[in-house]
């Protein structure tokens, strides 16, 4: 669970790889290529240079998820579950991206994501901002020229750090929606990380797994 990224979802794979939704695959090169470098700009990730090693381990927590493996990214800095059902993303990612997950996918009956991130120091009274343009620049990304709605977007913590996160309700073109739900972490002075989560279709059963997972996340 965007704070400035470089590139557009954390989590989205390079773009020789398949996406986890299928909308992906119909997204112009021109237009990917746009919206990575506006996000880039919001997300102000800095690129270049960070490792992208990470694993899973089981670490202990009160989560919904605590029985469940979890991710170890230490270039983002982050910890978070792995529900069941979920598998580690293969292939490269995207410079912005350190680490994902995701749901299986059915032929075209979409799937979820989670991408995980790291960006530039990011001060408390910006995150709100920050993370709302974020959030909506990435639901362009994976929904281009369809509106998006603010569900939510409130300010939290992750591990007692300040973090903000907003939810969007997002139309997919077909006659049904998708959840995007984008936290973003003031992890220390030096950094920020963020993770993001998307599913289609958006029912409640995915909304709440998407959820869970941003929920269930520690600054390691």
């Amino acid at each position: 669970m965007t704070s400035p990224l470089s590139d557009p979802l954390p989590s989205a794979p390079s773009p020789a790889q398949p996406s986890p939704l299928p909308l992906s695959d119909t997204r112009p090169r021109n237009r990917r290529a746009l919206v990575a470098g506006i996000v880039a700009v919001l997300i102000l990730l800095a690129a270049g240079g960070t490792a992208t090693a990470w694993w899973l381990t089981r670490d202990k927590d009160d989560s919904p998820l605590a029985d469940r493996p979890r991710v170890t990214d230490k270039a983002a800095g982050l910890s978070y579950a792995v529900p069941e059902g979920w598998t580690k993303r293969k292939g490269d990612l995207i410079a912005a991206f350190t680490s994902s997950i995701a749901t299986q996918r059915t032929h075209d009956k979409g799937g979820s994501v989670v991408l995980a991130g790291r960006g530039r120091s990011m001060p408390q009274s910006a995150l709100k901002q920050q993370t709302e343009i974020a959030a909506r620049s990435n639901a362009e990304f994976f929904y281009p020229d369809q509106g998006s709605m603010v569900q939510e977007s409130r300010a939290t913590t992750v591990s007692g750090r300040p973090a903000h996160t907003v939810a969007l309700k997002v139309n997919d073109g077909k006659g049904g929606t998708g959840h995007l739900r984008l936290t973003l972490i003031a992890a220390d002075k030096r950094r920020s990380a963020f993770l993001l989560g998307v599913a289609r279709p958006a029912g409640a059963a995915e909304r709440k797994e998407i959820d869970t997972v941003l929920e269930s996340a520690t600054v390691k």
